[in-house]
């Protein structure tokens, strides 16, 4: 099993920024890959940033509306990634919750609350 903690989230003004972070924890050994989804009340859970990595290197995916606006990186080392969050928006508003993938299974963290004041 794999455990996931996010952390970072809370309450910022639109245009202000926050960083996510989502550790891994247990049986973390062959994870593929990380990364975050996002679900506002009343809506369906969208994807927002993902990292998959491999011999061959990183590969990292982002939904429209996290483009140009929405970083991820990840800490191999410490089996973290990171969600970098800037010119934040009030339809950014959500829940957060990082996801692993691993053997084909995905695991899910509990979340962590962002929420965007105009």
């Amino acid at each position: 099993q794999v455990q996931l903690v996010e952390s970072g989230g809370g309450l910022v003004q639109a245009g202000g920024s926050l960083r996510l972070s989502c550790a891994a924890s247990g049986r973390t050994g062959s994870l593929y890959g990380m990364g975050w989804f996002r679900q506002a009340p009343g809506k369906e859970r969208e994807f927002v940033a993902g990292i998959s990595w491999s011999w061959s290197g990183n590969n990292i995916r982002y939904a429209d509306p996290a483009k140009g606006r929405f970083t991820i990186s990840r800490d191999s080392a410490k089996n973290a990634v990171f969600l970098q969050m800037n010119s934040l928006k009030p339809d950014d508003t959500a829940d957060y919750s990082c996801y692993a993938d691993q053997f084909g299974n995905r695991y899910w963290g509990q979340g962590t609350q962002v929420t965007v004041s105009s």
